[in-house]
């Protein structure tokens, strides 16, 4: 099985690729821009298993020529996805996001290849504490420049299979955690600032509640999913794990050693959502999938161990 994948350097799509190379009768082709949060020197021991295509998802048109026909399946990792980035500058998460994801669904098309759009629980927008977790069937609601580029993209893609008929499912998938995240995420913010001896910044109160899973569990989803799933539907993705960004922080400041004196609470983020929260009965329904690491407990004191060294 020959697979492509967009956006493979990145915090999940490197793991994704890693899981998949682990099969000895997959191969990859993966197109990356290598932009600044990239895992450059993911995937090297593969030879020539994978392929690294050095490229924007907007070319993808001109970058795949007929030696890719063999492809069998796209896997659509490639978003621009921190929140704060969408806040100071909204242009490259529109161009990524919303036309990168238009030129990748093209490709599918036009080459009838079967695609899947891995997307996030912040489309559906805003949970209040006492919500019930969103389903796929909620209307999307979406609250920063990121969340709206995504959900954008998650239209598109259904416009796809309804016009065209092209083979698209989409994965809308809750907070991940786990090795190698960029330093700009929430838990390496948390661990770095332990490490350097400067305060933990926690957004307003610190009452935001996030669902979190662990990034080879998402990416144990996907890919059931992709074997089976149906065409045309959406699929959440979540732990059931859920806690305040307060209490995470907490955690890592008790396994560190430190105290509270560690955090600071700033101003908080515009159109800061409450919470989030996934209703995932579909996919373990429809593919067996359930998730392996149910709450974040062990990982917060391997991350605490990494930082260390």
């Amino acid at each position: 099985m020959k697979i492509l994948v967009t956006g493979g350097c990145g915090f999940i799509g490197s793991s994704f690729m890693e899981l998949m190379l682990d099969k000895p009768d997959v191969s990859i082709v993966n197109i990356d821009k290598l932009s600044y949060c990239s895992n450059k020197n993911i995937c090297k021991q593969y030879g020539d298993r994978y392929e690294l295509i050095p490229s924007d998802i907007n070319e993808i048109a001109n970058v795949l020529n007929e030696k890719y026909s063999d492809i069998d399946q796209i896997f659509h990792f490639a978003a621009e996805s921190h929140v704060d980035n969408s806040i100071s500058d909204p242009f490259p998460f529109i161009e990524s996001n919303v036309t990168g994801t238009f030129r990748v669904l093209e490709y599918a098309r036009k080459h009838n290849k079967p695609i899947l759009i891995v997307s996030t629980d912040e489309v559906y927008g805003s949970l209040s504490l006492n919500d019930k977790p969103s389903t796929e069937k909620d209307p999307l609601k979406p609250s920063s420049v990121y969340s709206s580029s995504k959900a954008s993209a998650d239209l598109i893609a259904l416009s796809y299979f309804r016009t065209f008929g092209t083979k698209v499912i989409i994965t809308r998938c809750c907070n991940n955690y786990g090795v190698n995240q960029y330093k700009e995420k929430f838990i390496p913010t948390i661990f770095n600032s332990l490490k350097n001896e400067t305060k933990i910044p926690i957004y307003g109160n610190g009452e935001n509640v996030r669902e979190w899973i662990n990034v080879l569990d998402h990416c144990e989803a996907v890919w059931a999913a992709s074997q089976k799933g149906r065409f045309g539907e959406i699929y959440n993705i979540g732990s059931g794990y859920e806690c305040s960004n307060l209490e995470l922080v907490k955690k890592a400041i008790k396994v560190w050693g430190a105290d509270e004196s560690s955090m600071s609470f700033v101003k908080d983020r515009k159109g800061h959502d409450v919470r989030y929260s996934l209703d995932s009965s579909k996919i373990k329904k429809e593919t067996g999938w359930s998730p392996k690491y149910t709450n974040m407990d062990a990982f917060v004191e391997l991350a605490s161990g990494m930082w260390k060294k």
